[in-house]
């Protein structure tokens, strides 16, 4: 019977040969002329790996298992307190228990400290004893997580065929979409490429290298505005007009551009409108004294993309049903479940 050690040190000893595979079956492929379409899906699943969340350690995780283990010297050491206090009330196998047990918990102190020594050396502030690059991640459940990685693939939507993938240790999506499908394209040998992800992919610097690249992308924005459930305008409701550079609110009102500034590495215009104070419909924009909208430079290529998605609105459920299955027939038979 196989164990993780045997699979961990075959897919080591062998990487070159299993990538040398894959390649040859990519090559196959395309000589059959499979990818005809040119249109991938891309999504990433979490996979546990051999190392426990008990291997793994953060700066927090850290401070916490150290502020345990000092409990527990105190407490045993109040019990020799007690002991010394009480010779007669505590057995002497007792006595040399309890000082077995600081002793271990000193040494666990020692390697704590150790270890805190890697997590201050590490660029992400995270060690994993057993699996080195594992790292913690979040999975779709609630206050739920793994210590494993993030496998991206790209599956064309026409043969269901895994093009490219890629094994991350990011928690996250929002940065592997160019990288992704700069790889499906290489493989596909392709000069156009259309890309599906879901919200997890958003990422205006991702589209934008997609767009410089000549890969068309279709992501949907993530709606992270109450505006609409509170009965209030959002960003959707103003209209940019190009020709002026400004934007259209509601109330038909121009909102012009009056400054930019620069965030996160991100250009903004920012524009607003002086009569927000007087308008009938100030009661539906925020509480502020005018509505300030912030535009990308870089805008026009997600408005594009956005109406991209408008025009095909089953883009999703393709997306669904082409890249999503692969992991579902993979996990179930490993005996895991889908994250």
């Amino acid at each position: 019977m196989l164990d993780f050690k045997t699979i961990a040190d075959f897919r080591k000893d062998n990487g070159k040969a299993i990538r040398n595979v894959c390649r040859e079956f990519i090559v196959l492929c395309r000589q059959l002329n499979l990818f005809s379409e040119a249109i991938v899906a891309i999504d990433g699943s979490k996979f546990k790996a051999v190392n426990n969340r008990d291997k793994n350690f953060t700066t927090s995780k850290l401070k916490k298992r150290m502020e345990q283990l000092e409990e527990s010297i105190g407490r045993y050491l109040a019990e020799l307190d007690r002991a010394d206090r009480m010779p007669t009330s505590v057995t002497e196998g007792k006595v040399s228990r309890l000082k077995e047990k600081i002793a271990a918990v000193k040494v666990q102190m020692q390697r704590l400290n150790e270890i805190g020594s890697q997590l201050r050396a590490a660029p992400d502030q995270q060690v994993s004893l057993t699996d080195p690059d594992a790292r913690s991640m979040a999975t779709s459940g609630r206050g739920t997580g793994i210590v494993g990685y993030n496998v991206q693939t790209a599956v064309d939507t026409k043969h269901h065929l895994i093009v490219a993938h890629e094994v991350t240790n990011l928690g996250h999506d929002r940065t592997q979409l160019s990288s992704m499908a700069k790889q499906a394209r290489s493989a596909m040998e392709t000069e156009r490429l259309t890309v599906l992800a879901d919200r997890g992919y958003f990422k205006g610097e991702e589209i934008l290298d997609c767009d410089q690249a000549g890969i068309t992308t279709l992501v949907p924005k993530p709606l992270t505005s109450n505006s609409k459930a509170e009965g209030r305008f959002d960003k959707r409701d103003f209209i940019y007009i190009a020709e002026d550079d400004a934007y259209r609110c509601p109330a038909g009102q121009s909102l012009i551009r009056h400054y930019t500034t620069v965030e996160d590495g991100m250009t903004l215009h920012c524009y607003w409108c002086s009569v927000c104070p007087t308008c009938p419909m100030k009661a539906q924009c925020p509480t502020g004294k005018e509505r300030r909208i912030k535009r990308w430079e870089h805008e026009a290529v997600l408005e594009a993309m956005q109406g991209r998605l408008d025009r095909q609105p089953d883009a999703m459920r393709l997306r669904r049903q082409t890249v999503e299955h692969p992991f579902a027939t993979l996990k179930p038979g490993w005996g895991r479940r889908i994250s």
